[in-house]
């Protein structure tokens, strides 16, 4: 079975499309562009730019994906946005193609969920399992770590990097971090706790949430400085059970790495 193109969509010959893709009505391919098997691209969809796109994934209607970054700096350079597999990006959504000015490429995982009007601008790097509700919307050069969730118009400012489990409430506004494993919401942001329902749906086992609830009390409830709670952090690693390791390990790092402070 050849290449399923509906006649009045435009792909560039030069473009790379596996035989199994699907490509809708008056959608447009440039010729930069390489889409893995059984992707399916809607009906007026515009994919151009330097991207590259996995296996697996859904584009509903009326996205633009790997348009120029909304940079004034940006001068055509062939900066990149690459997409990983199983990912469903619903309408309405934009994905930017990174700068110069950074790793000049925009990533995006496996196993998203992205709905209607997400943004992604230029740079930035999302992990794997997320979900972005609708209107969540990021500026250039955020991180966001896996199985991390965005509500509803959400915004986030350049260069914060939100971690791993995080659980970034409806409408809040971010101008910092977000540590792994902390839900938050509100303008100005606040923590309200861990997301310990996301974790158990994950496996993660008993002693190991409570280890990231001790660990979570240490950063927001014991009057710590920033540098004495990640003191107690490496304390609280030295006599934790083998299991609870990784994650402490991966919020001490986290905030060894900030670069804005986190919401605190």
């Amino acid at each position: 079975m050849g290449v399923r193109i509906h006649p009045t969509a435009l792909v560039d010959p030069l473009a790379d499309l596996d035989s199994t893709v699907e490509v809708g009505a008056f959608s447009i391919i440039g010729p930069h562009v390489r889409i893995g098997a059984r992707t399916k691209i809607g009906p007026h969809v515009v994919i151009d730019g330097h991207t590259s796109i996995g296996e697996d994934n859904t584009f509903f209607q009326f996205s633009s994906i790997g348009a120029p970054p909304q940079d004034k700096k940006y001068a055509g350079e062939p900066t990149r946005l690459e997409i990983g597999d199983r990912n469903t990006v619903r309408e309405f959504c934009t994905f930017n193609i990174g700068t110069s000015q950074d790793v000049g490429v925009t990533r995006l995982g496996s196993d998203n969920w992205m709905m209607a009007y997400v943004h992604l601008a230029h740079d930035c790097q999302i992990g794997n399992h997320t979900i972005f509700a609708n209107n969540a919307q990021l500026a250039g050069h955020v991180q966001v770590g896996d199985w991390a969730i965005m509500g509803g118009f959400s915004n986030v400012h350049q260069f914060c990097k939100i971690g791993a489990h995080a659980m970034v409430g409806m409408s809040t506004s971010l101008t910092q971090d977000v540590p792994p494993f902390v839900m938050l919401s509100g303008n100005p942001a606040a923590a309200h706790g861990i997301n310990a329902e996301g974790l158990k749906r994950r496996g993660y086992t008993r002693e190991q949430i409570s280890a990231i609830r001790n660990a979570y009390k240490l950063i927001y409830k014991s009057g710590l400085t920033m540098e004495q709670a990640k003191a107690a952090l490496l304390a609280e690693e030295a006599s934790a059970e083998p299991e609870c390791l990784p994650a402490l390990a991966l919020l001490r790092t986290f905030l060894e790495n900030t670069s804005r402070g986190i919401v605190r």
